[in-house]
């Protein structure tokens, strides 16, 4: 039997060699699969970007960004009017940024200002325009307009001006009006809890960074420069991607490939690498802490007490800003896995200068390491974490709370705007608990907790726990605020008297921190 089987393999293949057109085929199909990809330069690869293209940009803050792609297209006066859609754009001289200073970009599509006092001087100033996105939304979007899906219902931004509209993309160059506005998201109501409907996007190009590829278009990442890469690089019609290191075809083990390059349609060795840290922060000694300024002394007070909220095992979130410096506090003995937005689970304190590494920053953009046992991602899986209710907390930070437990950290209109980042996303998931770490006045000294938000809201009813330079508050669904701690020299009184709403106080309350 064995023996016929052998003779019937070896007359097909002498047929199909006398064959030259099914030879031919064969061989033509091997040439394909080493097809290669590869561009000279960066300047030759974004052929084909013209005016009024939507270009998907892969990176986070500066980490992962196609530097050198970004620096072609700036070089390409004679591309204008483009939509980019980047979770934020860079530093106002660097990265995306330098597309804003040129004045190639019409449109960003983002979930964060943050520092980058162009992006926000032209657009409160009626100069560009600004659909801001929650930043998981946002990831979310494209990967679905990658995999081919139209939309996705979601919680994030359900009560906000995500789903009534309003929020301004364009204002009128005198500042005093809104010429565009983001318009009502469409609802729908499943397990008796509303959803919003959001569309995915996809783009003319991506532009994406990785750390290893090869001429087939496979990519690699390094810690958390995948974040935005991954699902961008799916999503464009057509995607360019440059590389550190350009390796041999089959160096790459199958395995370990993030990026498949039937989704790469052009691939470059990038030719120079700044690489550069937005936020370069290193991990303080304790003779160090003596001396900081009162402000951040006062920061550190909170957080402090903040740390106290760590439970063995648990799986927590560290907001951008003052509670990013919990992870610094973590009590002896417990095991706490901390996850940043961006793409990293098992984040550990800041550096010391020796393990500084540009491809790890945490959501804030500032440097951090990465604990053993962690695990880095892209930020479409990071976010499904987070709306798949894997986290057992969020601590975050605030402008104003209400009495019922609304937030609002990410925008005073006309006049400061960060974005709402991550924010909305993390304040959805009905079960992570919430907890919101800020001074308790603002710095003219009116109250950030009041009966109702004056300014836009991030989540309604959604913070759990309130902790200030000078009390604790819990908020009982249905009831209220209730004072449950004092800082060391506080009185009731007092907080009575800075607080813009009624409260109760526990039985208990004492001064504990």
């Amino acid at each position: 039997m064995m023996l016929s089987i052998k003779r019937q393999a070896l007359a097909s293949a002498s047929r199909i060699l006398t064959r030259p057109h099914i030879a031919a085929g064969i061989w033509s199909a091997s040439a394909r699969a080493y097809h290669s990809k590869l561009y000279k330069s960066s300047d030759e690869a974004i052929q084909g970007i013209k005016s009024g293209d939507t270009l998907l940009i892969g990176g986070f803050g500066l980490c992962g960004i196609p530097e050198n792609l970004l620096k072609a297209v700036a070089r390409r006066s004679d591309i204008q009017q483009v939509t980019a859609v980047s979770n934020n754009a860079g530093t106002s001289d660097y990265g995306l940024g330098t597309l804003l200073q040129s004045r190639q970009i019409k449109r960003m599509v983002s979930s964060y200002v943050g520092e980058n006092k162009e992006f926000a001087r032209q657009y409160l100033g009626g100069e560009l325009e600004v659909e801001l996105i929650p930043q998981g939304t946002l990831a979310e979007r494209v990967r679905c307009g990658g995999a081919g899906i139209p939309g996705f219902y979601t919680l994030t931004g359900v009560g906000t001006q995500i789903e009534k509209g309003g929020i301004p993309i364009k204002y009128a160059r005198d500042g005093k009006g809104v010429l565009i506005a983001s318009e009502p998201r469409e609802t729908k109501v499943f397990n008796n809890r509303k959803y919003l409907l959001e569309e995915g996007i996809t783009g003319d190009f991506a532009l994406v960074k990785a750390w290893k590829g090869d001429e087939m278009g496979n990519l690699v990442f390094k810690y958390a420069a995948n974040n935005f890469n991954a699902p961008m690089a799916t999503a464009g019609k057509i995607t360019i991607a440059e590389v550190e290191e350009l390796v041999p075809v089959g160096e790459l083990k199958p395995d370990e490939i993030h990026v498949p390059g039937i989704h790469v349609h052009r691939i470059i060795k990038g030719e120079v690498y700044e690489k550069r840290i937005e936020k370069l922060t290193l991990r303080r000694s304790d003779a160090e802490e003596q001396v900081l300024s009162d402000a951040m002394k006062q920061r550190i007070h909170i957080i402090k007490r903040a740390a106290r909220e760590f439970k063995n095992g648990m799986y927590v979130n560290l907001g951008i800003g003052m509670p990013v410096l919990a992870s610094n506090y973590i009590e002896p003995g417990i095991t706490v896995h901390l996850q940043s937005e961006n793409g990293i689970l098992g984040m550990g304190p800041f550096p010391t200068a020796e393990e500084v590494d540009a491809d790890l920053v945490n959501a804030g953009k500032e440097s951090v390491t990465v604990l053993p046992g962690g695990t880095c991602f892209s930020s479409d899986v990071s976010f499904g974490m987070i709306r798949g209710n894997r986290l057992d907390m969020t601590i975050l930070g605030g402008m104003q709370v209400s009495s019922k437990g609304d937030l609002s950290n990410w925008v005073v209109p006309g006049k400061i705007i960060k974005g709402m980042g991550g924010a909305m996303d993390l304040v959805a998931a009905p079960k992570s608990r919430v907890v919101v770490t800020m001074t308790h006045n603002a710095k003219n000294g009116e109250p950030k907790i009041m009966k109702e938000n004056t300014l836009p809201l991030t989540g309604v009813q959604c913070v759990d726990r309130i902790i200030t330079d000078k009390c604790v508050f819990d908020v009982v669904p249905g009831k209220g605020l209730l004072l449950r701690e004092l800082s060391y020299g506080r009185t009731v009184d007092e907080i009575k008297a800075c607080t813009a709403c009624d409260f109760e106080v526990a039985s208990d309350v004492a001064e504990t921190y």
